[in-house]
């Protein structure tokens, strides 16, 4: 089947992909202060989730807003970077990128090295300080595909150019990831491989065929463990295992019921006396369900609508395809995680262990979030590619000088002939 409808869409997307010479443009400054006030939600709503645990376990009610406040300071310094370094380097060096990538994912594996936390060995801890190198996987899986999709063009139809190749190098990643096991970041890169490939003008006998295999491996992965099984069951019925696994779900549903439209009000929340496990991480959007109500929800959905909107916008206005797929790719997939995990809160999919973008409590997560963030405002610069700018003019310069000793050459011989025909 012809995917003429999937090209024009890619096209839409990428938009004025072809202006390489474009005039420079600014930052978006929307989507800038769209983070920074979803940020400082984050904060005030980590503090009313966690002050009464940190009053009790650790040295003081501040500390997790502490240790936040010092992940948002390494994460703006790596905004800045990603804001001064042309995002085109990252297509140069997907690879030594991509490889340095799957090696941090080996190394997490290895006893010793990573640190196992609830069940999972997904972090690297060093000096009181963790990090998960999932989160910096996901980046860079969407790094490659917009490389690689920018880069076969028209070959995407193709299921050997076009679909194996994807498949093989986030696969690799992927059972990486399995190995952990991290499900949920698992089913996210998944997830966005079959929609770059999608809007890039893949086959949509592929999509489905992949799909089908995809539904078949989710089922087999679930079916073979015992605690996934569990999972499942807690989400189709949570009040039957509402004292085992469903407990958690179970009392998130009733801190949101009890919030209503308007909410208990910020810091009246009940759900953080220990009621409603992990309020602060994956499980944040409770909270401000249940202290700012459905009208809370309705702002922090809003925010995130803002965010799509202005990295879309982005994607669109690209001066190259590269640019435009990147802006595209990283716009899905924090828009992807929000919808996971508010969906994970309100029981409408199974616990994943994904967290809120920008605000739930997790270094590594806000760390990798505010470097794409840079990546997004690098994009909508519309700032030309200096460096094949630089290039070309090399070229051009070579030859010219080529043509100069030509033409000096040519010149001599015309000279030499003119004076034997003149003897």
């Amino acid at each position: 089947m012809s995917v003429d409808v999937l090209a024009s869409l890619a096209q839409q997307v990428t938009g004025r992909a072809q202006l390489e010479q474009a005039e420079e443009r600014g930052w978006d400054m929307w989507l800038l202060l769209t983070v920074f006030v979803l940020i400082g939600f984050g904060l005030v709503m980590l503090y009313s989730a966690s002050a009464v645990m940190a009053s009790q376990r650790m040295a003081h009610h501040f500390h997790l807003v502490s240790n936040q406040l010092q992940k948002i300071v390494v994460g703006m310094g790596l905004m800045v970077i990603a804001l001064k370094v042309d995002y085109r380097w990252y297509k140069r060096l997907i690879y030594p990128i991509f490889g340095a990538t799957l090696a941090m994912l080996v190394m997490v594996l290895i006893p010793g090295i990573g640190t196992v936390q609830n069940g999972a060995q997904r972090w690297f801890s060093l000096a009181g300080f963790s990090f998960q190198p999932a989160e910096v996987a996901k980046i860079v899986a969407v790094m490659y595909l917009a490389y690689s999709v920018s880069k076969k063009g028209e070959k995407m139809t193709s299921f050997t150019v076009g679909f194996i190749p994807h498949l093989f190098m986030i696969g690799l990643m992927v059972a990486l990831l399995m190995k952990q096991p991290d499900f949920g970041s698992s089913v996210i890169l998944l997830s966005m491989m079959m929609i770059m490939i999608f809007v890039s003008g893949a086959r949509i006998f592929y999509l489905g065929m992949f799909a089908g295999l995809g539904v078949l491996g989710a089922y087999i992965a679930v079916s073979s463990s015992e605690y996934r099984m569990d999972r499942i069951r807690a989400f189709l019925d949570p009040w039957s295992y509402r004292q085992g696994i469903g407990y958690q779900i179970s009392e998130s549903l009733i801190a949101i019921g009890s919030g209503g439209l308007e909410g208990r009000g910020l810091g009246n929340g009940t759900g953080k006396l220990g009621y409603v496990p992990e309020l602060w991480n994956d499980f944040i959007g409770t909270i401000v369900a249940e202290e700012l109500g459905i009208l809370g929800v309705i702002v922090l959905v809003g925010l995130f609508g803002v965010f799509l909107w202005r990295g879309f916008k982005i994607a669109m206005n690209a001066n190259d395809k590269f640019g435009a797929y990147l802006a595209f790719g990283l716009t899905t997939m924090f828009g992807m995680q929000a919808t996971a995990n508010l969906c994970v809160v309100t029981g409408l999919l199974p616990t994943k262990g994904l967290t809120l973008p920008f605000v739930s409590f997790g270094g590594s997560s806000l760390i990798m979030a505010m470097f794409a963030t840079g990546i997004l405002l690098n994009i909508s610069r519309g700032a030309p590619d200096m460096w094949e700018t630089r290039r070309k003019e090399r070229e051009q310069e070579r030859d010219a000088r080529r043509w100069d000793k030509r033409r000096d050459k040519i010149l001599r011989r015309r000279e030499d002939l003119r004076d034997r025909f003149d003897d």
